[in-house]
């Protein structure tokens, strides 16, 4: 029986050639333009590409494109690059295909923030981008959704004794999850215009994304995605046992906790700009494996792209399936992603 050797974690997978891999990039950055295009200049109201161009380069004023689709479009792909990073980066950590960024019950925390900022905000100005469905959510309540996030993560790196405990950890993140799903739901009863607020949030839209949350999700996006680029190989090391990774003298403990860190200002910035939004993190890392190979160097920067392109189409369906109304596309990534992530796992097994 040959042992596979320790570095055999820094190396390219033998099933996708570079070649192979750049084609992949490309087509990911293809699809990304492709999709930005649409998005900006498809709705209930249809502009040429020269309208979008020269609203975007100043040379006209356009507040559809400006102020609605260009924020809107832009968050997206940045949400879509979050939830697609954080995601892959569970599954390498977890060393669990069906790892997703809300293992840790991120996405129940932030709901409960939200519910609170509903209650404790509610009668002060400030709405989510004029959009009908969160007219009762003030625009302060990011900060809460935010904040319930991480606080949701902390609790559940507490009970679970620490980041090196990792079966620990997924188990503390069900049963946090869990209690705080409980407390939201008791919270919702309490006010039906809460229910509905609440209820609204949960299904994802990208409706009230405005230019400041685009410019926080590029900033977490900025400073999260060179580290986990430089932890690749670490995450390679850690997919063949934490035995292996420990001969390699790496710190697991610390290197655990940086990358939950890391995951958790991820979701919690993209969950609490969109709501709840969910598969994109579960399936485009696990499509983009399948298609590059499991080498973390190049399946981190791949699921962002692809999760971007995934959120970008599904919130442009989102916007024109029944025009002028519009669906959540949280619904839609469900609707879409459920059913094709089943049929991977069908496939996966006939093989």
């Amino acid at each position: 029986m040959s042992i596979k050797p320790a570095h055999a974690a820094t190396l390219p997978s033998r099933e996708a050639p570079g070649y192979r891999r750049g084609l992949v990039f490309a087509g990911l950055l293809l699809l990304l333009v492709l999709g930005l295009g649409l998005g900006v200049s498809q709705g209930a109201v249809r502009l040429s590409g020269l309208e979008v161009l020269g609203a975007v380069l100043g040379l006209h004023e356009n507040p559809i494109v400006t102020e609605l689709r260009l924020p809107r479009v832009l968050g997206a792909m940045l949400v879509g690059a979050a939830l697609g990073l954080a995601g892959a980066a569970f599954q390498g950590l977890f060393r669990n295909p069906l790892a997703d960024p809300y293992l840790m019950g991120s996405a129940a925390g932030a709901a409960l923030g939200i519910t609170l900022a509903v209650s404790w905000l509610g009668s002060f100005s400030g709405t989510f981008a004029q959009h009908a469905v969160f007219a009762s959510v003030p625009a302060s309540a990011t900060l809460f959704g935010f904040l319930g996030a991480v606080l949701a993560v902390a609790l559940t790196l507490l009970l679970s004794g620490g980041a090196s405990r990792t079966h620990d950890l997924i188990l503390a993140g069900v049963v946090v999850g869990s209690v705080l799903v409980s407390l939201t739901s008791y919270l919702m009863l309490q006010d039906a215009d809460r229910v509905r607020a609440v209820f609204a949030y949960t299904l994802g839209s990208l409706a009230f994304v405005n230019r400041d949350g685009v410019g926080s999700l590029a900033l977490y996006l900025l400073f999260t995605l060179p580290l986990f680029l430089l932890l690749g190989r670490t995450l390679n090391a850690l997919n063949l046992g934490e035995e292996t990774a420990r001969s390699l003298g790496l710190p697991l403990g610390q290197i655990k906790l940086l990358i939950i860190g890391a995951v958790t200002l991820l979701t919690a910035s993209a969950v609490a700009q969109a709501g709840i939004i969910g598969f994109v993190g579960l399936v485009a890392p696990h499509l983009l494996r399948r298609l590059i190979g499991g080498d973390y160097r190049y399946l981190l920067p791949a699921s962002a792209l692809g999760g971007a392109v995934l959120l970008v189409f599904a919130d442009l369906l989102a916007r024109t399936l029944i025009a002028p109304g519009e669906l959540p596309v949280g619904i839609l990534t469900t609707l879409l992603g459920g059913p094709f992530f089943l049929y991977l796992l069908w496939r996966g097994r006939r093989v």
